[in-house]
């Protein structure tokens, strides 16, 4: 199933004069069913489940092109490791924390912290386009 973000992103990649890979499409679609982000390894692993046979390297490509084109965010959750996930035009976004000992991640949405966020723009006259908050610790599982 398409979702919204799925087909304007290929949409958009067409107009601007990208043919419709394989390996792209396969990428966005499998990026367009996820409710948080993954790593490149967990989307070529998700791929292979799938039988689609894209390459790593062209999984890194495809996370380049969208990340140039403000299609995907890049989520340094830290250790050297990179998440991505949609940018979704809406505005609508959650954040993240991070499991320092098991690498869980898990996404959050705070409307005080976004409130706070906005304060921080009045206040230092900044035009803040996006932000991005990573939380980093320990799960329940691995703190107990």
């Amino acid at each position: 199933m398409a979702t919204a973000w799925t087909s304007d992103t290929i949409e958009a990649l067409g107009r601007a004069g990208y043919r419709s890979g394989g390996a792209r499409r396969a990428v966005i679609e499998l990026l367009g069913r996820q409710d948080c982000c993954l790593t490149a390894q967990e989307i070529f692993d998700g791929l292979r489940a799938e039988g689609r046979a894209v390459g790593i390297a062209s999984v890194y490509r495809v996370l380049d092109l969208l990340g140039e084109r403000g299609f995907v965010q890049r989520i340094d959750v830290g250790a050297g490791m990179a998440r991505f996930e949609p940018v979704h035009l809406s505005g609508e976004h959650h954040h993240h924390l991070v499991c320092e000992d098991c690498g869980k991640v898990e996404a959050f949405s705070d409307d005080g912290l976004e409130r706070a966020l906005h304060k921080v723009e009045g206040r230092t006259g900044y035009s803040v386009a996006g932000h991005d908050v990573v939380l980093r610790g320990a799960c329940a599982d691995c703190s107990a």
